[in-house]
């Protein structure tokens, strides 16, 4: 069973990484080529690409000549985001035994680095897989990404014999692969808050839970994707009614 999660803007590389291991990049010249396609453009054309501020426009523009330079400070992946889901994920207090479970199942998108594995070293960087970055296969990382990520895990995930895929990652990353191709049931979690009188998502927590639940699968090492239907953080529960064969509704209605 894999499961797929999306990046964060947020990072961390200034607090330690609580492990030593590190395992070498999947598409380390994939993710060079873009960092220099996006290191000739300026702090103002990455501002417009990317929708950000000067002020992170800047430190962009400095990110990329780092990695074009190679004189940026790598980190393990799963210790380097620090957005929403990475807080659910809450990596840095993982035992040994669920990191590895999670280096084994875990595939992190990337607008960069295409897939990145927990253990995976990574730079400081900011490409949203949506950027419109032009590059050799077309106007978009879309365009770039979707073969070779979608080709990538078909391989791996019949060399591994999977018999599905959790897809925890948001639409926009989720896009960049043909899910359909990859030969097995693609399991998608929906997590639903109870506000002014129905069920809703809210982002903010959703984005939590899916860090949660790619947790609770490394610290139950779960192998069946019917083992999650008994996820029950922060008072989540299945909900059979709402859900369907591939779209598993988790609810929760809080005081």
């Amino acid at each position: 069973m894999f499961i797929l999660l999306s990046p964060a803007k947020s990072l961390d590389f200034v607090t330690p990484a609580p492990v030593k291991t590190t395992s070498a990049l999947l598409f380390e010249k994939d993710a060079l080529y873009l960092a220099s396609l996006a290191a000739r453009l300026s702090s103002s054309q990455l501002q417009t690409m990317m929708g950000i501020s000067p002020t992170l426009a800047d430190l962009n523009v400095e990110r990329f000549a780092a990695i074009v330079n190679q004189s940026a400070i790598a980190k393990q992946a799963i210790f380097a985001f620090d957005g929403d889901v990475y807080t659910g994920l809450q990596a840095q207090d993982l035992s040994v035994r669920s990191l590895n479970y999670l280096q084994k199942h875990l595939r992190i998108l990337s607008g960069m680095y295409g897939i990145l594995r927990p253990f995976d070293l990574m730079y400081a960087y900011r490409l949203e897989m949506g950027s419109s970055l032009k590059n050799s296969a077309g106007a978009s990382l879309y365009a770039y990404w979707s073969d070779k990520l979608s080709g990538y895990l078909q391989e791996e995930v019949s060399a591994s014999r999977s018999k599905a895929v959790i897809n925890l990652a948001s639409e926009e990353y989720a896009k960049a692969v043909k899910l359909k191709s990859l030969g097995v049931p693609v399991i998608h979690p929906v997590f639903q808050d109870y506000s002014k009188g129905q069920y809703k998502v809210i982002s903010f927590f959703a984005k939590r839970a899916r860090g949660s639940m790619a947790r609770y699968c490394a610290e139950h090492q779960i192998k069946k994707p019917q083992q999650l239907k008994e996820f029950d953080v922060d008072d989540y529960r299945y909900c059979e009614e709402e859900s369907s064969e591939t779209k598993w509704v988790f609810r929760r209605r809080l005081a």
